[in-house]
């Protein structure tokens, strides 16, 4: 069965390596990003079994659009990849903009809702959604307050819509694919270093040395969960580079029932504390 994979921020970086990872399977890709340019080059290169279409996710009406297009490209949509994200404003959380922070709220978060309220009513014959995160999610983040905010409660939403969609053959994921060189990592280079802190440092050191991940690596994660073999796995937040995600689907059994890979509060007795009052 030929699949339909919707990918949003797919014209550069991580969402032009999923899209090229994806249409390697003989998937047919639906790829959208604010322009037109970028994506057509893609297309150009690839060939058949790819479609085009411009959306800005900052606009209200953007979800429903993609998705509008998408089912009146293909009847179904078996894979949704949000991919799509801004940086945000960079600096103390009380000095950023205000509407600034709502975008990126709106692009990182409700956007992605949005696309999954929409697409998963659709998805009649299963289907697989995988939700990018990471930068924040799992610690503070400091200067980074909108994007961290916005990644942190699209895991949690993730895992929310796992539980209500499991009886309807459908998976829920989030992936932290690393730090990228990409179009958002040089925001954090071309920020002031004194609104970005300790992470300019660590980012300039990182490009400097290499240490970048290839968004080959997460786009290869995404195909996998959106594979057969991962088809127990769902509410999850898979990191790409520390995870064993090739052999994931080996302890499928084991993972499903417990809290591994998932945000959970920290109580004093799992550090060996002893607390209790009496």
């Amino acid at each position: 069965m030929k699949r339909n994979v919707l990918i949003t921020g797919a014209s550069r970086g991580l969402g032009e390596a999923i899209a090229r990872e994806f249409w390697k399977t003989g998937a047919h890709v639906l790829l959208t990003a604010r322009g037109l340019g970028a994506l057509e080059a893609l297309r150009n290169e690839l060939g058949e079994r790819v479609s085009l279409f411009a959306a800005d996710l900052s606009a209200s009406g953007a979800p429903e659009q993609i998705a509008a297009w998408a089912f009146e490209t293909v009847p179904y949509v078996d894979v949704l990849v949000n991919n799509a994200a801004i940086t945000g404003p960079i600096g103390k959380f009380w000095l950023n903009d205000e509407a600034a922070w709502e975008e990126t709220m709106r692009v990182n978060l409700l956007s992605p809702a949005a696309l999954m309220r929409a697409v998963i009513p659709r998805m009649t014959r299963g289907g697989a959604i995988i939700n990018l995160s990471g930068g924040g999610a799992t610690a503070p983040r400091a200067n980074f307050s909108a994007y961290a905010a916005a990644k942190t409660a699209l895991v949690l939403l993730s895992e929310n819509i796992a539980v209500e969609a499991a009886g309807m053959d459908v998976r829920v994921n989030c992936i932290a694919p690393g730090v990228m060189n990409t179009e958002l990592l040089r925001d954090v280079v071309r920020a002031d270093a004194g609104d970005v802190g300790e992470e300019f440092a660590k980012v300039e050191r990182m490009i400097a040395d290499g240490k970048t991940m290839d968004p080959s690596i997460p786009a290869r994660l995404c195909v996998y969960l959106a594979s057969d073999a991962a088809r127990g796995i769902t509410g999850r937040l898979i990191s790409a580079q520390w995870d064993p995600w090739t052999r994931l689907h080996e302890f499928a059994g084991e993972l499903q029932p417990s809290d591994v890979y998932t945000l959970r509060r920290i109580v004093p007795k799992d550090r060996d504390k002893d607390w209790e009052t009496t």
